[in-house]
C-alpha cells in the first residue's frame, strides 16, 4: 500500500514538476512542446498495451478475449461522453488563445481549460492504480510511469493560459497542482477498486487501456500534429513507444 501511495504522488506530482518548469519558460516554443507530448503518448501507448491490454488478456481466463474487447470499448465510451460534457483538450490550447489575444482575459475559459485536464486526470490515476491490482509491480511501473512523463508537458501548457489570464502566480501554481491531486485521487480509487474484487481486474485493466487509449488518438496525436511538425512529432513518439519497451524488458 505503501509503493501505491508513493506511486500516486508520483503521478500527480508529475504535472507539479511541469507546472513550475511552466514559470520557468513561460511559453515553450510549440516544436518543443510537440516532440515532448508525442515522446510521452508513445510511452503511454506502449504502457497501455503492455501493462494493461496485454495483462488483461492474461487474467481473463477462458473468456479473457470477449472480457477484454468490452473493458476496452467501455473505458474509451467513458472518455468519450466525457469528451461530451467537457471541451476537448487540443481545442482549448495556448495556440487558440495566442491567434485569439483578446480571449485571454476571458478567466472563465482559461479555468474551463483547467477543468478538462482534471477530469481527463481522473482516468489517467485509475488506470496507475489498477495495474497495481496485478501484483506486476514491473508493469506497474511501466505504466505509471508513462502517465507520469505526460503530465510534464500537460503541467507546463497550462501555465501560460492562466498568467496571460491575469491570474497571480501563487493561484495559477494552486490551480495547476490541483489537477494532479485529482490524479492521486484517481490511482487510489483504481488500486481500491481491484483490490476488492479480483474479479474485476480483467475487466478493469483493459478499462483503462482504453481510456489511455483514447486519450492518445483523441488529445495527444491531433494536437502535437497540428502546428506542422507532425514528423517530428512521429518519431518522437516511436522513440517513446520504444523506450517503454526497453524500460519494460529491464525491468522484467
Amino acid at each position: 500500500m505503501k509503493l501505491v501511495l508513493l506511486t500516486a504522488l508520483g503521478v500527480g506530482g508529475a504535472t507539479i514538476i511541469g507546472a513550475l518548469l511552466g514559470f520557468l519558460f513561460k511559453k515553450p516554443s510549440q516544436r518543443f512542446t510537440d516532440i515532448i507530448l508525442s515522446f510521452a503518448a508513445g510511452v503511454m501507448l506502449s504502457a497501455a498495451v503492455i501493462g494493461l491490454i496485454l495483462p488483461s488478456l492474461e487474467y481473463g481466463g477462458k473468456f479473457s478475449l470477449p472480457i477484454m474487447i468490452a473493458g476496452l470499448f467501455c473505458g474509451a465510451l467513458c472518455l468519450n461522453l466525457i469528451d461530451k460534457l467537457v471541451p476537448h483538450l487540443h481545442k482549448m490550447t495556448g495556440v487558440d488563445i495566442e491567434n485569439h489575444p483578446q480571449q485571454t482575459a476571458q478567466l472563465n475559459r482559461v479555468l474551463l481549460f483547467v477543468i478538462a485536464i482534471a477530469i481527463h486526470n481522473l482516468p489517467e490515476g485509475i488506470a496507475a492504480g489498477v495495474s497495481f491490482g496485478t501484483e506486476d509491480i514491473g508493469r506497474a511501473f511501466t505504466v505509471a510511469g508513462g502517465i507520469a512523463l505526460q503530465n510534464i508537458p500537460e503541467g507546463m501548457v497550462i501555465i501560460a493560459p492562466m498568467l496571460a489570464a491575469g491570474m497571480k502566480r501563487g493561484r495559477t501554481f494552486f490551480t495547476a497542482m490541483m489537477t494532479g491531486i485529482v490524479e492521486v485521487v484517481g490511482t487510489l480509487i483504481g488500486y481500491f477498486a481491484v483490490s476488492l474484487s479480483n474479479a474485476v481486474l480483467p475487466f478493469a485493466l483493459a478499462f483503462a487501456g482504453g481510456t489511455m487509449l483514447y486519450v492518445i488518438s483523441d488529445e495527444m496525436i491531433p494536437e502535437t500534429h497540428a502546428h506542422n511538425n507532425e514528423r517530428a512529432a512521429t518519431y518522437s513518439l516511436l522513440l517513446g513507444f520504444t523506450v517503454m519497451l526497453v524500460f519494460d524488458q529491464l525491468l522484467g
